[in-house]
C-alpha cells in the first residue's frame, strides 16, 4: 500500500531539482515485477557502484497491483537519496511511466532499463561508454532475442515502419535498455506528449545516433506486458503521432482517380468521334460522371485532412528546432526553440 505522506505527489509541472554533471540517472519502470525486482536490484548496483561516476536509480510504479511498490520502497530505503520512487496514480502505460522518470531524473546522462531482466543490466558500461564518444542517444539491438516467434516478426515489422517514419534507420527500436543526453530528455519532457513513442522522439531530436549489439535473455519471472494487440496500437500511436502519410495517401489517391477519370472521359469523346454514338455509350458516360465525384470526394477529404493534421503538428509543441550552442559569443548561449 502507498503512504502518500512519505512520497511526494508527481504533478505534471514538477520537476526534479537541477541537473548534477557526471551523475548517471537509471530510469526503470515496473509494473506487476515483484519476480523479478529482488534479482533486478542485486545485479544492476554492482554494475553501478563499479562505474567511475555518481549514479542514482528512478524507480516508476506504475499502477502495479502485486508487491513491487513496497519492494521498491524497502530499497529506496536502504539506498537512501540513491534510490528513489515515484508511485503513479494507476497504470499509465511503459512510455509515460519513462517520461514519469524523465521528470524526476537528474543525471548528466539518463539510462532507461525494464525490469523484467531480459536486457541485462551489465551492458549498461557499453552504453556510456558510446555516449562518451559524442553520441546523443545510444539504442541496445537485441541481436539473438529470446521471444516467440510472432513476436519476432512483429517487431521486426514494427522497426522498419519506424525507421521509414523516423528517417533514423535502426533494428531495434523496442528495446528499452538506451541512454540519453540530458538536452535529448529534457527535449522530450517539455513536449509532453500523451500518446508518446520514447525512442523515436528522442531520435528525431538528436545529432548523433549510435546502436550497439546487446543481450537478451529470456524473461527471469512473471508475464510479458506487450502482446500483439499492443504492438499493434503503439505502430498506430507512431503512424499518425509522426507523421501525415495517411492523410496524405487519401489526398493522392483523389488525384489519381481525377487522372485515370480524365483519361477514361477522353477514350470516351474519341470512341464517340471516331465510332458515333453507340447504345451503351450512355452508362460508360454515367461511369466517367461517377469517378470524377468520387475523386472530387476523396479529394476534399485529403484536403481537409492536411488541414486538421497542420493544427496536429502545431498542437503537439515539438519545438521546430534545436540549437545546442552558439560559438564565438561572450557567453554559451543555449536556446531551445
Amino acid at each position: 500500500m502507498s503512504s502518500p505522506g512519505k512520497i511526494s505527489p508527481i504533478r505534471t509541472t514538477s520537476f526534479a531539482s537541477a541537473t548534477h554533471p557526471q551523475l548517471v540517472s537509471i530510469v526503470v519502470p515496473v509494473y506487476n515485477e515483484s519476480a523479478n525486482l529482488e534479482r533486478l536490484w542485486s545485479r544492476l548496483k554492482p554494475v553501478l557502484d563499479t562505474l567511475d561516476r555518481p549514479w542514482e536509480v528512478v524507480f516508476i510504479d506504475d499502477g502495479s497491483h502485486d508487491d513491487s511498490l513496497r519492494m521498491l520502497r524497502e530499497i529506496s530505503a536502504a539506498e537512501h537519496e540513491r534510490v528513489r520512487v515515484v508511485e503513479l496514480a494507476r497504470n499509465f502505460g511503459q512510455h509515460s511511466a519513462i517520461l514519469a522518470g524523465f521528470r524526476q531524473s537528474r543525471g548528466d546522462v539518463v539510462v532507461t532499463l525494464d525490469a523484467d531482466l531480459q536486457n541485462p543490466p551489465e551492458e549498461i558500461p557499453r552504453l556510456l561508454a558510446a555516449i562518451d564518444d559524442g553520441n546523443d542517444v545510444v539504442g541496445g539491438w537485441r541481436e539473438e532475442r529470446h521471444d516467440r516467434a510472432y513476436r519476432r516478426y512483429a517487431s521486426r515489422l514494427h522497426n522498419r515502419l519506424t525507421s521509414m517514419i523516423v528517417g533514423v534507420p535502426m533494428h531495434d527500436y523496442g528495446c528499452m535498455l538506451r541512454a540519453y543526453r540530458r538536452h535529448i530528455v529534457d527535449t522530450v519532457v517539455d513536449c509532453d506528449e500523451k500518446a508518446s513513442f520514447v525512442p523515436a522522439l528522442a531520435n528525431t531530436f538528436a545529432k548523433r545516433v549510435a546502436e550497439i549489439p546487446v543481450g537478451h535473455d529470456a524473461r527471469a519471472g512473471g508475464e510479458s506486458k506487450y502482446n500483439l494487440f499492443g504492438l499493434a496500437k503503439l505502430s498506430l500511436n507512431l503512424i499518425t503521432g509522426f507523421s501525415l502519410i495517411p492523410i496524405q495517401a487519401l489526398s493522392l489517391t483523389g488525384v489519381g482517380i481525377f487522372v485515370l477519370d480524365a483519361l477514361f472521359a477522353t477514350i470516351l469523346l474519341a470512341h464517340r468521334l471516331i465510332y458515333g454514338p453507340q447504345q451503351e455509350g450512355a452508362l460508360w458516360t454515367l461511369f466517367a460522371v461517377l469517378f470524377f465525384f468520387v475523386g472530387v470526394i476523396f479529394l476534399a477529404l485529403g484536403l481537409i485532412g492536411e488541414y486538421v493534421g497542420r493544427i496536429y503538428i502545431e498542437v503537439r509543441r515539438r519545438p521546430t528546432y534545436i540549437v545546442r550552442a552558439v560559438h564565438g559569443a561572450a557567453d554559451d548561449a543555449i536556446d531551445k526553440h
